[in-house]
């Protein structure tokens, strides 16, 4: 598949800022898709969480990107003030935006690197303290388009033409500011002319391979097939499936991934057929602040999202849920994490990755 032909198919920007510091963000509501492409604007702080909460927005580089945008929201108030005024109310929004979501990391880090640029910077009005929170946002923003293009070149290499790769909920275009972290991989491998059969899991409850990730690869015409969740072992045992990779939202110091719940399933029934398990992650998604994955706060998501699958009772009144948006992958079912900076591999380390 020729590089410009999958670029021209690529789903519409996943987030976006309009005008200068007065400015508002606008996103690709996912909530909506696959049926319609709906643009939703955020104009306050609050909005930007509501939007990282009900998952009009999700994905931890999408996120953190999301929330470093409402940091300078969470200023507008205060252009016509003075210096000072203006960083309160950039710390309050930061502190409230921490609040949206709990597992993945990259949200703090972001929100970490917001505080710190206006620490940095000498500002005189309200309007200065915007603007440099502005800038600091739009350059999370740009590295994360690098960050994705470089794990789409290293992850390339793992994949042979003619390969059936299985995918879990979303980390694409969708998840990150244009190509994916897992799915980079596999655009990046297309690029170079290495056909590969595709298969996405559906991702229960709320169905974000069957919505998001078929909708990504189908809009750029790679060969994708859905399937069940519970069809991934009959799929492998066929011999369809010569690579797993998927994204993370956290990954502690030894190497444990937090992913989307169902990954660490898909993990051992990779080990199982003896197929690789790969993950795909930036760097900023590593916290070494976590000696293992024990460690990582796992989200605890409404109960409707079963038992009223997108609106219709699928369950008897009253049954207890129990919904976990996450679970957490032992490093030593891991064959290697893509990152921009090369693949990790068991035993290996990456120079320069910080603690969070």
């Amino acid at each position: 598949m020729a590089n410009d032909a999958l670029r021209q198919v690529l789903p519409p920007p996943t987030l976006r800022w309009d005008g200068a510091a007065n400015g508002h963000l606008v996103l690709l509501d996912q909530t909506h898709l696959p049926g319609e492409v709906v643009l939703h604007e955020c104009r306050t702080a609050d909005d930007v969480w509501e939007a990282i909460r009900v998952l009009r927005v999700r994905g931890a580089p999408a996120i953190g990107i999301a929330a470093a945008y409402g940091v300078v929201l969470g200023v507008r108030d205060g252009l016509n003030a003075d210096a000072a005024a203006a960083r309160r109310l950039a710390l309050k929004a930061a502190d409230y935006l921490a609040t949206s979501r709990p597992t993945a990391v990259n949200l703090f880090w972001a929100l970490a690197r917001m505080r710190e640029a206006m620490e940095r910077a000498t500002c005189e009005t309200g309007r200065d303290v915007a603007e440099r929170l502005l800038a600091e946002a739009h350059a999370v923003h740009e590295e994360d388009r690098a960050t994705c293009r470089a794990i789409g070149r290293h992850g390339a290499e793992l994949f042979c033409p003619g390969d059936g790769v299985l995918t879990h909920c979303n980390a694409g275009g969708l998840a990150t500011s244009e190509y994916g972290t897992a799915l980079a991989c596999i655009f990046a491998a297309c690029e170079q002319g290495k056909r590969l059969q595709v298969y996405v899991d559906e991702t229960r409850p709320l169905l974000q391979g069957a919505r998001l990730t078929a909708w990504e690869l189908t809009q750029a015409g790679i060969d994708t097939t859905l399937i069940c969740d519970s069809m991934a072992a009959q799929v492998m045992r066929e011999g369809c499936v010569q690579a797993v990779i998927t994204g993370a939202d956290r990954i502690a110091a030894n190497g444990d991934v937090a992913n989307k719940i169902g990954t660490y399933g898909l993990a051992l029934l990779a080990a199982a057929h003896d197929i690789p398990f790969y993950v795909a992650a930036p760097t900023s998604t590593f916290d070494l602040s976590l000696p293992t994955g024990e460690d990582i706060p796992i989200e605890q998501r409404a109960p409707e999202e079963i038992t009223h699958g997108f609106g219709r009772p699928t369950a008897p009144a009253g049954v207890g849920v129990y919904n976990p948006a996450f679970d957490v992958t032992p490093a030593k079912w891991v064959r290697g994490i893509v990152t921009e900076r090369g693949i990790i591999r068991p035993g290996q380390s990456l120079p320069g990755i910080q603690a969070s």
